[in-house]
């Protein structure tokens, strides 16, 4: 069989649950050690930052990674390159925030933690996905580059913000939404191009909206069954939830393992 390049989500695809509670089951273990034992390529492609993801690679045994939406990439456990965000429109984005009363915090380098100006993103949102260290006076212009932003509200609240049209962003939580790279693809892609695949060989599984971006016509999407129907509506194949064996069942469906 030809080799392929297989590409996974990691909550609620390899990863079962939410941040702080999670666990990936046995058949998704055994489905991604068999993939690899077959010459497949396998690599994560998650929104999270490397910092955020990168011991979940190492756990699962992954050794390549999609990071911070398509702009961070790791090959054979080296970080290559992440690229943050338009420097200018997230200041634009920020200013705006407090001219409004929007509570805010950034990740200005490739840390497990966010800043903010004070206690208020914390308190409102009580989040316990990265922890929040607030810097009194905190300046985002005091830092080179930005990575993603946190702006803490209510939807539809955000639609209020205007230079928020000019970013990438996406909503996991009810108490906020990340302002982050939002195109899974273009890491994708660089990453099949280092070693010199062909697109038509490319296997994504996903399941939520910030998978969208990496589901095209370009090679095989496969949505999980807990995905979203948006997902589901560009997939390529539905295959079971999560939780009920549907990366191993997906595999097994399309015979890339035995």
């Amino acid at each position: 069989m030809k080799r392929k390049f297989f590409f996974f989500d990691i909550d609620g695809t390899l990863a079962v649950g939410t941040p702080g509670n999670q666990y990936v089951p046995e058949s998704t273990k055994i489905a991604i050690s068999k993939l690899k034992e077959a010459g497949h390529f396998v690599a994560i492609a998650t929104g999270r930052s490397y910092a955020m993801a990168v011991e979940h690679m190492k756990e699962l045994g992954f050794e390549n990674m999609v990071s911070d939406g398509g702009n961070g990439i790791t090959i054979h456990n080296k970080l290559v390159e992440i690229k943050p965000l338009d420097y200018d429109k997230c200041i634009n984005l920020i200013n705006e925030c407090k001219e409004k009363g929007y509570i805010w915090a950034i990740s200005p380098d490739n840390a497990t933690r966010r800043l903010a100006p004070d206690n208020r993103f914390y308190d409102f949102t009580h989040d316990i996905y990265m922890d929040t260290i607030v810097q009194e006076g905190l300046d985002p212009k005091d830092f080179d580059k930005i990575y993603k932003v946190y702006v803490a509200c209510y939807a539809p609240e955000e639609e209020k913000l205007e230079t928020l049209k000019e970013l990438p962003w996406c909503r996991f939580h009810q108490e906020y939404l990340f302002v982050e790279p939002g195109d899974k693809s273009v890491g994708i892609k660089m990453m099949v191009d280092h070693f010199d695949g062909d697109y038509s060989d490319v296997v994504v599984f996903g399941d939520e909206k910030n998978d969208l971006s990496m589901f095209t016509d370009e090679w095989t999407s496969i949505a999980m069954g807990n995905a979203i129907d948006a997902l589901k509506a560009k997939a390529a194949y539905i295959t079971d939830d999560c939780d009920k064996d549907g990366i191993y069942n997906a595999c097994k469906h399309f015979g890339w393992i035995d």
